[in-house]
């Protein structure tokens, strides 16, 4: 009895290698789309049985409103191609595939704030499904910016902090996801999840740490997945250091692909093999636990 169970498995596991699965996703967003690229497709390709194709409509900095601007206008226009530097109109890169995903999200410096998502998420979403009847459209739920980010830091322009940035758009984006009936990939919960979870956080240099640094060093900024800075020459032939507080940094951009990976393909992230030589084989373990945790922890707002 025991033996014919295990020829079952096994048979039933060859099946789902003989016969892998292929996930066709378009990403319709911005730089916080972007970043899925750089280590998505090769986790998939490391996995048997998971193959991916994934294309992009995105313009940087793009919200919502925007994203249905540019549609307004090309269907007001038919010679207009606003997406892929000109090269096409999102109801061509629509219909050029039957997709199986589409990803919508809000803009970053948006997320934060109700009334950026509607009418236009739902005017977005359901021309998605007039132009690819076959896709599911999917939200990406984006991240709260790294703690030195002047907007969310103390004193800052918007009046919040990080965490409440964090509740703020996650609480929208599940709005929006049961409004529409949609599941939603939670990126930003992910994130979240890695500050909660780390021992030693990211912790805010000063202005004197910062004006004092010389080429090549710079303040400390480990503990977090998002954020990066950088020595840069301005036009005056100067190098300065230029920060960004508000994109994953390459460990971020791991963390984001491993949940990706999960939600498409029904995998555990745990499961991944793949490593970036750029990343410590501990620490990739460590992203791919919370990668999986989260999806497993997560409830879809439309189920609730």
């Amino acid at each position: 009895m025991k033996r014919s169970i295990a020829v079952l498995v096994y048979l039933v596991f060859a099946a789902c290698l003989a016969f892998p699965k292929e996930v066709k996703v378009l990403t319709i967003g911005n730089s916080f789309a972007d970043s899925v690229f750089s280590y998505l497709p090769k986790i998939a390709e490391s996995m048997p049985g998971c193959d991916l194709v994934i294309e992009r409509a995105n313009h940087g900095g793009c919200e919502l409103h925007r994203h249905w601007k540019y549609i307004s206008e090309e269907e007001a226009d038919p010679s207009k191609k606003l997406y892929r530097n000109g090269r096409a109109s999102l109801r061509e890169i629509l219909k050029s595939r039957q997709w199986d995903i589409v990803t919508i999200q809000q803009a970053s410096h948006a997320s934060w704030r109700p009334e950026t998502y509607f009418p236009y998420a739902k005017n977005i979403f359901d021309y998605v499904r007039k132009n690819a009847p076959s896709a599911e459209v999917v939200i990406q739920q984006t991240w709260s910016y790294r703690s030195d980010d002047p907007r969310i830091s103390e004193g800052g322009q918007w009046g919040i902090t990080q965490g409440e940035m964090f509740e703020r758009l996650e609480k929208n984006y599940a709005g929006a996801a049961k409004k529409m009936g949609l599941r939603i990939i939670p990126s930003g919960l992910a994130v979240q999840n890695y500050r909660a979870a780390e021992s030693k956080p990211f912790k805010p240099y000063t202005a004197e740490e910062l004006r004092d640094c010389r080429w090549p060093d710079l303040p400390k900024q480990a503990g977090d997945v998002v954020g990066n800075l950088n020595w840069k020459k301005g036009k005056n032939g100067k190098l300065s250091i230029v920060r960004d507080s508000i994109h994953l940094n390459a460990r971020g951009k791991y963390l984001q692909a491993c949940v990706w990976f999960g939600f498409l393909f029904d995998r555990d992230p745990a499961d991944i093999k793949y490593v970036p030589p750029e990343i410590d084989d501990g620490d990739a373990a460590a992203l791919r636990g919370i990668a999986s945790s989260t999806l497993k922890s997560f409830k879809q707002p439309r189920d609730m």
